[in-house]
């Protein structure tokens, strides 16, 4: 630069109003950092309340389905407990009229002197029942004269055999195993040749 003492008074003023630019945008570059940084600065705070927002609002969903899980949870125990309560109402219910047949036929045994008559009656009420059981699924095993299974039957004790062929099969039945709905729910209780 030239030195100010050989200058003119013109470029005196130029080389003043050259510096006031420069000084001017300098404070112009500053104020736009400054802006800068205070744009950054709220983009952020804005970012960081967005993720504020979405953290309550994960937080205020899981909430809502843990309290939804434990309503589902209370409210199907509370189902488990009616059904297991009324389970059986169905079956029962169905017997009533056996029931009441078995009261009639006990009133009649008291009065009744016809044997005969009394046998007919109790057998109608027998088979009344067996009739209710069918119907609800109830099927008697078929144990006679089949191979003795220990997943089936449960053997009381074991005879000689009438023949050769009995070997290993069921002679006789103690008491007689049950299906219900297809379903083992009483092993036969039998009696096995050997």
């Amino acid at each position: 630069m030239e030195n100010q003492d050989n200058m003119t008074p013109d470029q005196n003023k130029n080389n003043e109003a050259l510096e006031d630019a420069l000084a001017s945008e300098l404070n112009v570059d500053d104020s736009m950092a400054g802006t800068q940084k205070l744009e950054d600065q709220l983009a952020e705070e804005d970012e960081m309340a967005k993720l504020k927002n979405e953290v309550e609002e994960a937080k205020d969903k899981y909430l809502r389905l843990v309290a939804e899980f434990e309503n589902f949870r209370r409210r199907n125990a509370k189902e488990r407990v009616e059904l297991i309560q009324t389970a059986g109402k169905d079956i029962v219910q169905s017997l009533l009229v056996v029931l009441d047949d078995t009261d009639r036929a006990s009133k009649q045994m008291e009065k009744s002197t016809d044997i005969d008559a009394l046998k007919e009656g109790v057998g109608l009420v027998f088979n009344k029942l067996r009739g209710v059981m069918q119907q609800k699924g109830l099927v008697k095993m078929e144990s006679i004269g089949q191979d003795f299974d220990p997943e089936l039957h449960e053997a009381i004790t074991e005879i000689p055999a009438p023949n050769e062929t009995m070997v290993g099969k069921v002679i006789d039945v103690i008491e007689p195993g049950y299906y219900l709905n297809e379903k083992l729910i009483r092993h036969a209780k039998v009696v096995v040749g050997k």
